[in-house]
């Protein structure tokens, strides 16, 4: 994989800060593109160190997709082997309130991208979508040929890139795309060096567990107490960040390796259910604090159990999770207690 340059977007956001890190320490030249809208530039300079004599082949351009002609700069620039697309909003709650800023900003920003890429003559794509393209599904675990159906305009905005995708592959054979659905990502780099660190209020159980944890937040709100489940809380497939890098790199190589891929759709899961109150009694014992709960009822919209079918993706990528919850809250713990405020925390510089 030596010289080949990859383009990431929205890279240094938490799953795309992990992903670079995994492609510079297989040898891979990587192009950061990012509007720093939800992300911190300092999460690359930390990638950049822990690389490091391969951080030296990370460069990075704060620029937004939908500015062409700054992509087009960039296109210019270097020739690029193939792409990771991250970049793109994904609070849930958010996109039904604003639901325009989300349209217009993943898919306008998508297509652009991909405008930019025909043009330049890179056709290789790693797509990263959700398991939100699932809605509710009505059994488990969900496999790939699971019917779609987004419940949002952020899980809206993932099944129509999608659409795209596979539109874009059918008019032009030349494209290889890869299109990723992942679970829920967890943890962070065992180093603690680099993490989740959302704006504002938390959308996703961990990353507030962990705020609750470095008493950023007073107690944990439990939607839900009577689903037919374990311990009647919602079930969820949890991936450990570190693993999901890893996934990219597995697509990216298959990629490069194989000559029959058109658009191609695989889940990135670990194929089991972990429950709320499990999740937090595992974070609990990780990092010996205890969390404070207040149960509420259950939110509208939110799924009773959803948990991945990984066949594919193990037999097709040669790819399987290493990490359980155990490793999942050790490491967001590590995280958290070493920068309880995210990037800024007093000691971001080191």
């Amino acid at each position: 994989m030596e010289e080949r340059w990859i383009l990431v977007t929205g890279g240094a956001g938490y799953i795309g800060s992990h992903t670079v890190l995994q492609l510079l320490e297989g040898g891979f030249r990587v192009v950061v593109i990012d509007n720093l809208d939800n992300s911190s530039e300092v999460a690359l300079t930390r990638v950049s160190k822990l690389a490091g004599e391969k951080g030296d082949n990370l460069v990075f351009h704060k620029i937004d997709l939908r500015d062409r002609d700054a992509l087009e700069r960039v296109f210019s620039s270097t020739n690029f082997d193939a792409v990771i697309h991250f970049a793109g909003l994904k609070a849930v709650g958010e996109s039904v309130q604003k639901p325009l800023m989300y349209y217009d900003n993943n898919l306008i920003g998508t297509i652009t991208l991909l405008e930019v890429m025909a043009a330049h003559g890179c056709k290789k794509l790693v797509f990263s979508s959700s398991a939100t393209v699932y809605g509710w599904p009505k059994t488990v675990p969900c496999t790939e040929e699971f019917p779609l159906c987004a419940m949002n305009p952020y899980g809206r905005t993932k099944l129509i890139i999608e659409d795209i995708c596979h539109d874009l592959q059918v008019s032009d054979p030349e494209w290889k795309i890869m299109l990723l659905r992942y679970f829920n990502p967890v943890g962070a780099h065992p180093s603690g060096q680099i993490g989740e660190d959302p704006r504002g209020i938390p959308n996703n159980l961990m990353p507030f567990v962990q705020q609750v944890a470095v008493g950023r937040r007073q107690a944990l709100t439990v939607f839900g107490t009577d689903y037919n489940t374990v311990d009647g809380t919602g079930v969820r497939d949890y991936i450990h960040v570190v693993d999901l890098a890893d996934g990219h790199i597995a697509a990216l190589k298959k990629l490069f390796n194989s000559k029959s891929i058109g658009c191609e759709v695989y889940n990135l899961g670990t194929g089991k259910g972990t429950s709320v109150l499990q999740m937090v009694e595992a974070f609990e014992k990780a990092s010996g604090k205890k969390i404070p709960l207040i149960m509420a009822g259950r939110r509208p919209g939110d799924a009773e159990i959803v948990y991945a079918s990984t066949e594919k993706a193990e037999r097709e990528l040669n790819w399987k999770t290493k990490y359980g919850i155990e490793e999942m809250c050790r490491d967001q713990w590590n995280w958290a207690s070493k920068n309880p405020y995210g990037y800024d925390s007093a000691n971001s510089e080191n």
